[in-house]
């Protein structure tokens, strides 16, 4: 059985896993996502449809939303877990389509499909699950919005119909940018408003002794109610990737048995999470093979097969972590530590930025700021991704470094120093926190009469799932140039669509450190 799938920025031979994927998902999982893609793509055809005849199913949206999310990388890799989300899938398009006087369009073979068609179809599609699975974070705290879901039901449609010229796929994709922005903000004014404002907050990698237990992926809901269940108990809970920034926020760090961060980025849980001696919760993207069944339990939209489970809440109920709690409880726990490794700090969110924003301002009017650096996004385990490190490690010292996201990892455990007070490193935090970014940026550009082109700030990015898609098409949609793309451009990209991206936006491939230093600082 093949497959073929080049979402991610490690295909195979930069052009396409077809036997298996480098994530590991294997062809019959590639089968049950693909029908997953196809069936919601129906279900937005016949809900764009009620939705112009002023019928709204909140429960559609959502589910939506759910679909979407599943089939982001390194997320689902639970064929039984897929297929019955399938089967859902297409009891809820056929309850929709009796409800019309519908035909549902014929789906066309990727290879009867003009190139760059496809490949603004893609770049679509991959953007409306990264901003699902945004969405989706926000909903869980409360967020949501009817624009955002009529337009999910609008391009689910348009790829549906598979009748869109050019035109209309540019725009649709500049389109799911905008919209991507405003989830973006529900999900800033969410986790703000339920976990408080992040602040600066040092956070210590090295473990206590005790029983333990790490959570991964981005949820900070998951972590929340697990550290309410594991009071008294004796468990220090530890962060892992991009649960990092969880430190950073008031009602989140009052836990005392929030006892720091273990490892690193995603790509290196294998090595890091065999040598965890506690229980792991995996609460999204991104899951790798676990190994170790008994130490694993995914939650929300994750899985892998053989893995446990914890079931999503029920209305006016926390998630049952007992099972993740009684495993912890079974390991040994970390002894006392031999020696202390070195801190990390994150919370830099916009909150805080924009609060010591005189002083910034100050300092480069002083000239003892010259420019700003964003080295952000998703990690991997390509060798050309020491770029990252080394381009970080010979910026100027009168230069500030901006981050998020894992691919902060590759850096964030050096010292860059202080101009003026101000930290040369800013971990602005998740992948999330891509909205923090932006509006410091702005901020910055207003306080500077420029615009935010004009800025000496230059976006270098990391990318490797759609969740950076998403976030890169809310930069173009906001008519930010110049942006630094790596570790290699997407195989989904035709060379026709990556010609029009270059010319309209300037957007470059990164070369080397040096190269690209030279190139931006003269």
């Amino acid at each position: 059985m093949s497959m073929f799938c080049f979402q991610c920025e490690q295909t195979a031979n930069s052009t396409g896993c077809i036997q298996i994927g480098v994530c590991g998902k294997r062809p019959t999982t590639a089968a049950l996502q693909d029908s997953i893609v196809q069936t919601v793509k129906e279900i937005g055809f016949c809900n764009h449809h009620l939705k112009q005849n002023g019928k709204n199913d909140k429960s559609v949206d959502r589910f939506t939303l759910e679909l979407l999310f599943a089939t982001v990388t390194n997320v689902n890799f639970d064929d039984v877990r897929l297929n019955k989300l399938l089967q859902q899938a297409k009891e809820v398009r056929d309850s929709l389509l009796k409800q019309t006087s519908l035909t549902l369009p014929m789906p066309i073979e990727r290879l009867d499909i003009n190139e760059d068609i496809f490949s603004l179809q893609s770049l679509l599609l991959y953007g409306l699950k990264g901003t699902a699975a945004y969405a989706d974070h926000a909903y869980i705290l409360g967020k949501e919005s009817d624009e955002v879901y009529a337009f999910f039901a609008k391009a689910l449609a348009v790829l549906a119909e598979n009748t869109a010229a050019l035109d209309e796929l540019i725009s649709l994709n500049m389109e799911c940018g905008s919209v991507n922005f405003k989830v973006m903000e529900l999900l800033d004014a969410a986790n703000t408003e339920h976990f408080g404002k992040p602040s600066p907050t040092v956070v210590r990698t090295t473990p206590k002794a005790g029983k333990a237990i790490l959570v991964s992926g981005h949820d900070l809901l998951d972590l929340e109610e697990l550290l309410q269940q594991t009071v008294d108990t004796g468990i220090n809970v530890y962060t892992h990737c991009e649960m990092l920034p969880a430190h950073g926020y008031p009602n989140l760090k009052k836990y005392t048995h929030l006892a720091g961060n273990y490892g690193g980025a995603w790509y290196n849980q294998v090595k890091e999470f065999t040598n965890f001696p506690g229980s792991i919760l995996m609460t999204t993207n991104c899951i790798q093979n676990p190994g170790n069944y008994s130490q694993i339990f995914t939650t929300g939209c994750a899985g892998w097969n053989m893995v446990g489970h914890i079931p999503d809440r029920v209305p006016g109920k926390q998630k049952d972590f007992s099972p993740l709690i009684e495993a912890a409880l079974k390991f040994d726990g970390f002894e006392e530590p031999e020696k202390e490794q070195p801190d990390i700090i994150t919370g830099f969110g916009h909150g805080f930025v924009l609060s010591i924003a005189d002083k910034v301002i100050a300092a480069v009017k002083d000239e003892k700021i010259r420019h700003f650096f964003l080295i952000g996004g998703c990690d991997g385990v390509k060798s050309k991704r020491s770029y990252y490190t080394d381009l970080a490690e010979k910026i100027p010292q009168d230069c500030i470094i901006l981050t998020l996201a894992c691919g902060k990892y590759r850096f964030n455990n050096s010292y860059f120093g202080t101009i003026d007070g101000i930290p040369r490193l800013l971990d602005i935090g998740q992948c999330n926190d891509a909205y923090s970014a932006i509006l410091i940026a702005v901020a910055l550009a207003k306080a500077f009469d420029m615009s935010v082109n004009s800025l000496p700030l230059s976006l270098i990015l990391s990318w490797y799932e759609q969740k950076a898609v998403c976030i890169l098409l809310t930069l173009l949609s906001l008519g930010i140039k110049n942006i630094k793309l790596g570790p290699s451009l997407p195989a989904f990209i035709s060379p026709n669509v990556l010609k029009v991206l270059v010319e309209k936006f300037s957007i470059a491939p990164i070369t080397t450190p040096e190269e690209d230093l030279k190139q931006i600082l003269g």
